[in-house]
């Protein structure tokens, strides 16, 4: 596809206003809901409940620890989904059953065609730095595809196509400029996002450690400092950390390793359920 292209929100969401300039609703994993200027944008759906298994490939599954903070059913009109790649604990049965198959999907090429043989209609999959834009009451979301690597070496080829994306309100200067991680390990594609974007309001970052067959999946506590030192968001969202059974590193570890290494008044732990202000200062305020 071509390196930017515009899509409709959902019609449903198409008169609705966002609450403030930014904010995040954490649902659990890594499902959120975040709000910038208009815009109401669902991340990596999962709706599964405690004890209920997903899929994470051939022969591979992961039981949720938790439930979600937010039913399906209870979902506000979302303008679109953002999707980091095509697995179960981040697109799962749930969603796939039950979100309409018009909403719109900002996705990998890869998980693009997984979601159209499942119905849904409106699907974009986005190269690394193709750029999406999205229109709405006189301003533009715009969503841009970020390097991710799924799994050390080798191992990548056989994992899903994972991206990063960075979220822009144009013609909303107090929107905040938010990167989503995505399941990605730390490796040179960082630094270029820190290049390109050399001012990042908020990082939502996927942690928890995730080990499959042994192998280190997503960013452990170390990882996810090191994220954030070449990245350097104003403030810092941890995601991801231990709604399945797949998790190895605890949000704790992260958050002593924060500490240690001077980022620690950057980071928020939001609770399931709560809100968090992304405008400038927030990593300040309470939840």
């Amino acid at each position: 596809m071509p390196d930017d292209t515009t899509i409709a929100p959902h019609p449903l969401a198409a008169d609705t206003v966002a609450d403030g300039a930014g904010s995040l609703l954490f649902i659990g994993n890594a499902t959120t809901l975040i709000r910038l200027g208009p815009f109401t944008i669902l991340t990596d759906p999962t709706f599964v409940h405690r004890h209920e298994s997903v899929d994470l490939g051939p022969g591979l599954s992961s039981k949720r620890l938790t439930d979600p903070a937010m039913e399906i059913d209870e979902l506000p009109p979302v303008d679109l989904v953002l999707l980091s790649h095509f697995h179960g604990d981040h697109f799962d049965q749930v969603a796939q059953e039950r979100l309409d198959k018009d909403l719109p999907v900002v996705t990998t090429p890869q998980a693009r065609k997984e979601l159209e043989s499942l119905g849904f209609r409106q699907v974009t999959g986005l190269e690394t730095w193709d750029t999406v834009t999205v229109p709405k009451n006189g301003v533009e979301l715009r969503i841009t595809s970020c390097p991710g690597r799924h799994g050390p070496g080798l191992v990548d080829l056989v994992l899903p196509d994972v991206m990063g994306s960075v979220l822009e309100v144009v013609g909303d200067d107090e929107a905040p400029r938010v990167y989503v991680s995505g399941d990605t390990l730390v490796f040179d594609g960082l630094d270029e996002i820190a290049r390109r974007y050399p001012q990042l309001d908020v990082g939502v970052l996927h942690l928890g450690g995730t080990r499959v067959l042994g192998i280190l999946v997503t960013m452990d506590a170390e990882q996810g400092v090191e994220a954030v030192r070449r990245l350097q968001p104003d403030l810092v969202l941890p995601v991801h950390y231990d709604d399945f059974d797949v998790f190895t590193s605890p949000l704790s570890d992260f958050l002593r390793a924060a500490e240690v290494a001077g980022f620690g008044d950057r980071v928020v732990t939001v609770p399931r359920g709560a809100r968090q202000d992304l405008r400038p200062g927030a990593a300040r305020r309470t939840p």
